[in-house]
């Protein structure tokens, strides 16, 4: 027991200290021996707790206080034969020589020593106490909220694993967070002698300054609790995905599509596995699979029809407590910008609808078309097989030959030069399609050199030898958005 007693003195920062001289009992002074490395924080109260109850700020812990199950030691000075090793009783005392129970239930080993001492200043002369941890009791800590399996859990501190748990790591224990965890307000709830005490956890912080003091160590008792976010930002849960507490990514999940789509119904979306070399050789995140994520669904259920309103895509998603969050996915923006972040991540349970467009009046496709006419310069997509690839500027009334040749003209080895396809966003957020013959010398007219409008997006396909010697994955690019609506 020896090896444990010094291990546990490193663990709670105990400082023993040797005393030099040999005295005689009576004429001993005593002084305070065991000192613990986490002070009592200072609180402050907090207006959206209860009476009874503070909230503290991550880095300002509490000692650790004894409870049923915790072997401690007692060195009486002078005193041999009443020191020695004793455990806390399930009602929380320590059964001594001479004086009997004595109640140690949520005291710190120096309040523990104070209470000791004071039982044996009957019989002894100014008795000093040292009070040790040899063995603590098992730690049950309890996660809910926005965790993936919310619950009890129970944490063994041993000579292999002595260090108390952390927030971070009982969350991970958990299943990791939800994609509607608010990451920047981890509550951590303590009850010490009677009165609960809020620490709160900015996870985000330790993630991406590390700041290791957000990451508190856990107490036997502690609750943690995992609030709901108020708006879901999209860009940080791609962080997320890479912590070691974050998104849990390598199960598939069950989600359910409806609406404007071609095979509604029920799916299971499985994360994409990534290639064991990818993670090699790199100080970062390790991850072997990238999360379930919207187009991948939406291609499961068979692409989206032409009668869809492709700007407004909800995903509805429930919290920890049954409520409903609503996110609203713009599919033609995050075709138009290419950017992955905007293609939400999902989560199990996940309910995706999209809606049918609401047709246009006379007067607002008239507006539409003065809008056409006042526009300076428009903005049109030439992606595909061509030399500069992306948006353009070019003037009204602009015909699809000149876009193609302002974005660098055919990639003459690669392009499939006879026939472009021609996408459209209308008003009403409907997409349309069209197949054209492309003749580049021929003048402007309906048939195989259209006028284009703002937001038109060329597709020039490829050969069908670049298409034979390419692996194309759905939804990487620009394109593969494209393939998701219409199903080419």
């Amino acid at each position: 027991m020896k090896m444990n007693h010094n291990l546990y003195q490193l663990l709670l920062g105990i400082t023993w200290k040797k005393l030099a001289i040999a005295t005689p009992l009576l004429l001993v002074v005593p002084i305070a021996t065991a000192t613990a490395e986490l002070e009592i924080a200072q609180t402050t109260p907090n207006a959206n707790v209860s009476s009874g109850q503070n909230v503290i700020v991550a880095g300002q812990e509490t000692d650790y206080t004894l409870g049923a199950g915790d072997q401690i030691r007692l060195d009486i000075f002078q005193v041999d034969e009443y020191s020695g090793e004793y455990p806390v009783n399930v009602d929380g005392t320590i059964s001594l020589p001479l004086v009997g129970a004595v109640n140690v239930e949520g005291l710190t080993l120096k309040q523990t020593e104070e209470a000791v001492s004071k039982q044996y200043s009957v019989y002894l002369k100014r008795p000093i106490v040292n009070a040790g941890l040899v063995a603590p009791r098992p730690l049950k800590i309890g996660v809910s909220g926005e965790v993936d399996n919310p619950g009890a859990y129970e944490f063994q501190l041993t000579p292999t694993t002595p260090d108390f748990p952390t927030v971070t790591d009982m969350i991970e224990q958990a299943g990791g967070i939800t994609t509607l965890a608010d990451v920047r307000n981890v509550q951590v709830n303590r009850t010490i002698q009677g009165r609960t005490t809020t620490f709160t956890s900015d996870l985000w912080s330790l993630l991406n300054n590390g700041q290791l003091s957000q990451d508190i160590s856990l107490r036997d008792g502690d609750t943690i609790f995992l609030p709901t976010v108020e708006e879901i930002n999209l860009a940080e849960l791609e962080r997320l995905s890479e912590a070691s507490f974050g998104l849990q990514v390598d199960e598939p999940i069950s989600v359910a599509v409806v609406g404007e789509i071609y095979s509604p119904g029920s799916l299971v979306v499985q994360p994409d596995q990534l290639a064991t070399n990818n993670n090699q050789n790199n100080n970062g995140p390790k991850r072997d699979s990238l999360p379930p994520r919207l187009t991948q669904a939406i291609e499961l259920a068979g692409g989206i029809k032409p009668t869809a309103d492709v700007r407004a895509v909800e995903v509805r998603r429930e919290t920890w407590d049954g409520k409903k969050k609503v996110m609203t996915v713009n599919l033609w923006d995050l075709f138009q910008s290419a950017d992955a972040d905007k293609d939400v991540i999902l989560q199990e349970g996940d309910e995706i609808t999209v809606s049918k467009a609401v047709a246009l009046s006379d007067a607002e496709l008239q507006q539409q078309a003065e809008f056409g006419r006042l526009s300076r310069d428009i903005t049109v997509n030439v992606v595909g097989e061509v030399a500069n690839p992306g948006a353009i500027q070019v003037k009204p009334n602009t015909p699809l030959n000149q876009a193609i040749l302002a974005a660098g003209g055919f990639d003459k080895s690669r392009a499939n030069q006879g026939e472009v396809e021609l996408v459209r966003l209308n008003l009403d957020g409907t997409v349309e399609k069209r197949e054209i013959d492309v003749d580049l010398a021929s003048g402007a007219n309906d048939e195989n050199n259209p006028i284009l409008k703002e937001n038109d997006v060329v597709v020039v396909g490829r050969s069908g030898l670049a298409a034979t010697s390419d692996a194309f994955r759905p939804a990487a690019a620009p394109l593969g958005i494209l393939r998701l609506i219409f199903g080419f």
